[in-house]
């Protein structure tokens, strides 16, 4: 069998009752929710399991519940003895593949990625900045168009490179605007302005990156024990010292997803794990690399049908 990746989700995968199944059934998804709670001084998990909706949608409140259920996940599956060879995350799922790879402790990673959401919110205030996904143009030109743009109108960047064919961009409110017009006049399929409440990963978030940074040198980041692929350049990263600084530039710099992927097949990964809420990145992954086997782990259904598979394959 091939070597077997786990990528964990990112923000807009949260869904009210995520995880609850898990904390039911397995003592070690219990005992994360438990560090979680006690880390942040607050229950996430009555926050993942009944809302209210309004609440969990919040940025701060976000980012750690969706790490929490992907660690939960993580544990079962790590005490099923199904472990990963190599990992990786999208924005924010890269905290929760570095906790998989022994680079950051849960507890410290849980009260980073709540103080990101809070940077990440305050950067911009609320309605300033946008963002939109653009589907069926070439990145290239994106970016092209992007720059164009951006010199008459303000800050808008390509943000995201998911998957062939999406590509989402970021910045001021008006800016997006036009670049989304301009990017349907040049050929896109569609524009489509997504509900997020601040502009992730463009330019506009360098403020959150440097309060990042003063939380990222309060706590410790150790080397990795298995290869995790980097957002910032779509390449294996193992050094914590090469591992802070990309934290750092994550924050205000474009996700490279369809580069991860890609990174995560060269190095010989034939089974992908989405370890986490929702099954977005197993969207993505079909559409990037359409010879990998794609699974999830987001509940006690999933988690069956996936133990079902490596039972078959051992």
């Amino acid at each position: 069998m091939g070597k077997i990746a786990f990528v964990f989700p990112g923000q807009g995968s949260q869904t009210v009752g995520m995880g609850r199944d898990l904390y039911e059934n397995y003592s070690c998804a219990k005992k994360i929710f438990d560090e979680a709670d006690a880390a942040l001084g607050f229950s996430i998990t009555d926050m993942c399991f009944e809302g209210p909706e309004e609440e969990l949608k919040k940025t701060f409140n976000t980012q750690p519940a969706i790490l929490t259920v992907s660690i939960a996940c993580y544990e079962v599956l790590k005490e099923l003895g199904i472990t990963p060879d190599i990992v990786a995350g999208h924005s924010l799922g890269e905290y929760s593949a570095l906790v998989a790879a022994g680079s950051l402790a849960f507890g410290d990673a849980v009260r980073l990625v709540r103080k990101r959401g809070q940077f990440m919110q305050e950067a911009v205030p609320l309605g300033e900045g946008s963002m939109a996904a653009i589907l069926g143009l070439d990145r290239q030109l994106i970016i092209d168009i992007c720059k164009q743009v951006e010199v008459e109108h303000g800050p808008v960047q390509a943000v995201n490179f998911n998957c062939p064919g999406q590509v989402v961009i970021a910045g001021t409110a008006d800016a997006v605007e036009k670049a989304a017009a301009a990017l349907k006049n040049a050929g896109a399929k569609r524009a489509v302005m997504l509900p997020v409440s601040a502009p992730f990963h463009s330019t506009l978030m360098r403020p959150a990156s440097v309060k990042l940074a003063a939380e990222l040198d309060k706590v410790i980041v150790n080397d990795a024990n298995i290869p995790v692929v980097a957002n910032l350049t779509g390449k294996i990263i193992t050094l914590g010292s090469a591992i802070k600084p990309s934290l750092v530039d994550q924050a205000a710099n474009a996700v490279r997803w369809e580069d991860c992927v890609a990174e995560i097949v060269s190095y010989g990964a034939e089974v992908f794990v989405e370890v986490g809420p929702g099954k977005v990145l197993t969207g993505f992954t079909k559409k990037i690399a359409k010879e990998v086997l794609t699974l999830n782990v987001e509940g006690i259904d999933s988690l069956e049908k996936t133990l079902d598979y490596f039972k078959e394959v051992r």
